[in-house]
């Protein structure tokens, strides 16, 4: 007598894990549905979950996304470039931000735009800091910290709208053209539009010049 194939066994999934599968499943179909299109249940049906399930961690969409561009961005980190100066870490960390980050921001841009904050309850800055993370804190940022520590940046002199500047010059960039700044723009908004602004405030060493 021929046994019978026996049935797959069903792998439990909780915790931790369950909910990066989850968030996994929501950033895919953000990707492919976008924001408009995106729902509980198709996220559900991606997850090979029940909508239940997405009930018992996030209240909507909306907060369920917003933890999703979140933990893509925790599980997906941008390279830190240690070059001994300055220059050399902004321009790195630029270009890597650009070249890793544009797909991301251009999805979470568009997902912003589409009236995320709305359903969160939390203000379009509370939103943009979340995703964003530390990038949302300039002082925070390793290659200013290191500068400091080098001597090389006095961070008590520096207004937190300096230090992002580069920053929020990449992002606008990568809205705009939705591809990563040319090399060269790079190194225009460092040596033509930040170092300056840092020698106005006395806060970088004149060895930087």
């Amino acid at each position: 007598m021929t046994a019978e194939p026996a049935e797959p066994v069903r792998r439990r999934r909780n915790g931790k894990q369950l909910e990066a599968e989850l968030l996994t499943a929501g950033w895919d179909e953000l990707v492919e549905a976008g924001y408009g299109r995106l729902t509980m249940e198709s996220i559900a049906v991606r997850a090979r979950t029940s909508e239940a399930v997405l009930y018992r961690r996030w209240a909507n969409k909306d907060a369920l996304v917003l933890a999703a561009i979140e933990h893509y961005r925790t599980v997906h980190p941008v390279a830190d470039a240690d070059t001994g100066t300055l220059r050399g870490d902004l321009i790195a960390r630029l270009t890597a931000v650009s070249r890793a980050r544009a797909p991301f921001f251009a999805i979470s841009a568009a997902t912003a735009f589409s009236g995320l904050s709305a359903g969160t309850g939390q203000t379009p800055a509370q939103v943009r800091a979340k995703v964003m993370g530390d990038e949302a804190r300039p002082h925070s940022r390793a290659l200013y910290l290191r500068a400091h520590d080098r001597g090389d940046l006095d961070l008590d002199r520096v207004p937190a709208a300096v230090l992002e500047l580069p920053f929020d010059l990449v992002r606008h960039d990568l809205l705009m053209e939705l591809e990563p700044p040319k090399p060269a723009r790079i190194r225009e908004i460092v040596d033509e539009l930040f170092l300056p602004l840092l020698r106005n405030h006395r806060a970088v060493r004149t060895s930087l010049d």
